[in-house]
Formats: structure tokens, sequence, C-alpha cells
């Protein structure tokens, strides 16, 4: 089975273009570090009816994921290079609906992808969360915020980020009662209103390097609770994604996807 694996700023993917008999499977095998390929899930290529191309996205732990803002990014790069799809601007369909990235391309190379994650929603049914206020209640002994961007996402606020507990209590928010399809939670300091620095614990993967529907999300709850500019950089463990809120209430997310290596596994 041909292979390729790509980063969106250290979120890992392998993208497959080959039809799997059992993703999850083949997940499982393939996303295992030290012993396999090692990834954070697989991007599958498959047509669609209703957008250029349709991409789907299964979790190191074999569970499918309605949307990732990285792998979306690396999906599209990787369509538009290989010839999929012939033009920077794109339709791609997911689970969580048609995603529209635009690559930023320069002397023939894809600089960054922009993509329009849709419109966050704060309503506690479509996260979903078992919360009176979604944009503020605690779980496991810690404030937080709720937000849709694609999948489900929860923000705890901190001003010692390295020293949050990332390990423990990401795991514990993310199986929490309160949320009946589980979360991804991240930990972000607010450095001001233009700036934050984000750590994610991923929702069947554990904790990554970056998270793009987590940054667009957070950006987003930040901006409803008063606390950011409608335009904020989210620095993560392996770079910075841009995020922009759009007044009709759209978020744009701008960020690299690179390419690790191509191959052949048995």
């Amino acid at each position: 089975m041909h292979i390729t694996k790509m980063h969106g700023l250290g979120n890992d993917f392998i993208v497959i273009e080959e039809r799997a008999a059992d993703p999850a499977g083949l997940a499982r095998g393939l996303c295992r570090r030290r012993l396999s390929v090692g990834a954070d899930g697989l991007l599958l290529v498959e047509p669609s009816e209703i957008a250029d191309v349709k991409m789907r996205i299964i979790n190191a732990d074999g569970s499918e994921a309605e949307m990732c803002g990285n792998g979306v990014r690396c999906f599209a790069r990787y369509v538009y290079d290989k010839g999929i799809v012939k033009t920077p601007d794109m339709a791609i369909e997911t689970l969580a609906g048609v995603v529209r990235p635009r690559l930023v391309v320069e002397n023939g190379e894809v600089a960054a992808v922009r993509v329009d994650m849709g419109v966050p929603s704060f309503a506690a049914a479509d996260v979903p969360v078992l919360a009176d206020d979604p944009l503020d209640f605690e779980v496991c002994g810690q404030r937080a915020a709720s937000v849709l961007c694609g999948v489900p996402h929860t923000l705890v606020l901190t001003d010692e980020l390295e020293t949050a507990e990332i390990g423990t209590a990401g795991p514990r928010i993310e199986k929490d009662p309160l949320f009946p399809r589980g979360t991804n939670v991240n930990f972000v300091r607010l450095i001001d209103r233009h700036t934050a620095q984000m750590r994610t614990w991923e929702r069947g993967a554990g904790r990554t390097l970056a998270c793009g529907t987590g940054a667009a999300g957070c950006a987003a709850l930040l901006h409803k609770k008063g606390l950011a500019a409608n335009e904020i950089d989210m620095h993560v463990q392996a770079g910075v994604l841009h995020i922009e809120l759009a007044p009709d209430g759209h978020a744009f997310m701008t960020g690299a996807a690179a390419y690790v290596f191509e191959g052949e596994t048995f």
C-alpha cells in the first residue's frame, strides 16, 4: 500500500488513496509510534458526489473524526499536488460538511493553506455538552467553555501552560459524562488580545503538537467571551496558526502543510 506522511505544524497524518477494507484496524496498526509508521491519524482520499473530493479522518485509536483542521490543510495540499483537484480553491467533503480550503501558491509551491472552518456553534446541544452555560461551567475541577468547530472542543484557560496537567486532566475531561460524544481539550494561555498559546489533548489521539479546529474554536470562544480580538495568532508547540473571525461568524484558519515522506507499507 502506498502511503504519504504529512504534518500540519507537527500534527501528523498518513494519507492513503487505496480503499481500505478495515480503516479502523489499519489506523491502529500504522499509527503506532516507534512500532510502525506513527501518526495522529489517517486521511483517506475518496470520491465525492457533493464536492471535489471526500476526506475521511481515522484517529490513531481507530475512531472516525468528523473534521480536522490540520488534517484538511495537509489533505488539500496532497490532492492539489497529485492532480486529483486541479484548482487551488476547492471543496472537500467531511463528516462535518463541506469545507473550502484555498491554497496559497508562491512560485509554483504551496506556501500555506487558508481554510473556511465554518461558523463555530456555542449551543450546548450542538457541542454537545450537558451544561447550563457552555461558555462557563466546571468540569474535573476546572473552569471551562465549549464550542463545536467541526468537532467538540473544550477550552481551559491557564496562567501556567507548561505546568498544566495536560496528560492527566486532558483524558479525564475528554471522557467526562458532561460530554456525550467526548471532547477535545485545549489548555490556553492568553498573552494579549491578538496572541495566545495552546496545548491540546485530542479526542482519540491523545496529546498532539497542534490542532486546527481547536485553534479556531478557542479563538471563537475567546472572542465571544470578550477576551480576544477577531484576529489572533494561536501559538501551538510546532508553530503558529492564524485565525480570523469574520463578521458573519465564519472562522478562517491559515497555516502550513508539509510532506515528511512517501513509501510503501506491507
